[in-house]
């Protein structure tokens, strides 16, 4: 008997493994076609590995050619900044350095250094970097260096505050000088004469020269007194980098020229003047006074040709004899009687003469707007300083008349000196010249109450900085 039942005992015989290879033969074909779909899946896998590791290492030597682009060029723009440092001397933060830039004429020193001489001098040094150093701080591992520059015209400021009265002599303002300059190695007290020019050009170009330099963290600019540097500063502020390294420093108020300009002002109180010089005559009866006339005057157009000495008196024209007919005598005649001479006299300068004025011209040189408007320095002193970076109009060839108007347009700007001014051809104006018959007609005068006649009216509002302080 077999063991599984498929002898002929079983009964199953030889039909059953036919019917079981069957079976097998299924099976069989299955497996074959689930073999082959695994073999073609995994071919497709293949294919698209092999693309997507062809693209891979197609962009990999791409990036590497681009890496080796980007070093070299690193390396030549290292090897332009080293060599562009060598020629500038340029040491990154090695030498720190704040600049301080101070015309002299206008921010003036408190009294008590001045009066102290020498040891004024060397005391005021000390003080003013002691206040830069603990107002700026940069590096807590370098320490930064103040450079000083003051420009001033000696001479004619040693007269101004011996006027004053803050001085009793002129040779005292000399000394407090020495002093200073004694006191820091990097601290300058320059005597730049006279002439208003000089101080202007010198602080704008070495502003210009400092804002240059990286070393340089920051520039302090005692000009707060001189709406003539409102229009240098305008160029300063459109430029963010340098408009962050710029402080004005105040002693008188500022002017609103400059406060528009949005620059940041600092104020050291304890050092520097918060007032103006100011003439103080012992007598106003000593004060020759100049005669113009009384009807609808203007002292607009009024200046001395001389500069620091007291007008001259001005003497009617002297009649001449004629020689008398023969014959009855006539009643003498009654002289006329002399125009009444005013009693204002605006200081030591005294009133500046009278322009004549073409109203057509001054109509149509009125018109001009914004850069079409003239430039005064350029065409009543030329060539201007300022050249392409002036904001105003050279190309042009005024006529007489057009000078003229040019020359009204120059005197509506306060000199910063005032009657102290001693320039012989000053173009700006030493008192108002917009007064007549008593009265401000300009719609924004910027001269100061005292630099009207005692009693006018204004017109227009005034601005609060340009009235005088008690």
């Amino acid at each position: 008997m077999d063991s599984k039942g498929y002898g002929p005992v079983g009964g199953q015989g030889l039909m059953a493994f036919v019917h079981r290879y069957q079976e097998y033969e299924a099976q069989k074909e299955t497996t074959h076609e689930f073999i082959k779909d695994l073999l073609l899946y995994a071919e497709g896998i293949e294919s698209r590995y092999l693309q997507e590791s062809h693209r891979l290492r197609k962009a990999l030597d791409d990036a590497r050619l681009d890496l080796d682009g980007s070093t070299k060029f690193r390396k030549g723009l290292e090897q332009r900044l080293r060599d562009m440092e060598t020629r500038l001397g340029f040491v990154p933060d090695c030498n720190p350095y704040i600049q301080v830039l101070i015309d002299g004429d206008g921010l003036l020193f408190k009294e008590q250094y001045i009066k102290q001489g020498v040891e004024g001098g060397r005391k005021a040094a000390e003080d003013l970097q002691k206040a830069i150093v603990d107002k700026f701080s940069y590096s807590k591992e370098t320490a930064v260096e103040i450079s000083v520059k003051v420009v001033a015209n000696v001479p004619g400021l040693s007269k101004a505050m011996k006027r004053d009265g803050c001085v009793e002599t002129e040779t005292i303002l000399y000394a407090f000088i020495s002093g200073f300059n004694q006191g820091k190695a990097s601290f300058d007290f320059v005597d730049v004469g006279y002439g208003k020019e000089r101080s202007d050009v010198k602080i704008i170009e070495c502003t210009r020269f400092h804002l240059r330099n990286f070393n340089c963290k920051q520039v302090l600019l005692g000009v707060s007194h001189d709406a003539g540097y409102a229009s240098f500063l305008g160029d300063i502020v459109h430029n963010d980098d340098t408009k962050q390294r710029v402080t004005i420093l105040e002693g008188t108020p500022t002017v609103p020229d400059i406060i528009a300009t949005g620059i940041s002002i600092l104020s050291f109180k304890n050092i520097f003047r918060s007032e103006k010089l100011r003439f103080k005559s012992p007598s106003s009866s000593t004060l020759s006074t100049p005669r113009v006339p009384s009807n609808g005057v203007s002292y607009a157009a009024i200046t001395q040709i001389k500069g620091a000495d007291p007008p001259p008196k001005i003497t009617l024209p002297i009649p001449l004899k004629t020689a008398t007919p023969a014959g009855p005598s006539k009643p003498p005649t009654k002289p006329p009687a002399k125009p009444p001479t005013p009693v204002w006299n605006p200081g030591p300068r005294g009133l500046d003469p009278p322009i004549q004025i073409d109203a057509a011209v001054l109509e149509r040189l009125k018109k001009r707007r914004e850069q079409d408007k003239l430039c005064n320095n350029h065409f009543l002193r030329g060539p201007c300083v300022k050249g392409k970076e002036c904001g105003f109009e050279h190309n042009y060839k005024p006529s007489k008349e057009e000078k003229n108007v040019i020359a009204l347009f120059a005197r509506l700007n306060p000199c910063t000196k005032g009657q102290d001014c001693d320039v012989d051809n000053c173009i700006y104006g030493h008192h108002c010249p917009s007064v007549v018959n008593g009265t401000c007609t300009h719609f924004n005068c910027k001269f100061r109450v005292d630099e009207h006649p005692p009693g006018t009216k204004f017109k227009h509002p005034r601005y609060p900085d340009w009235t005088t302080k008690a």
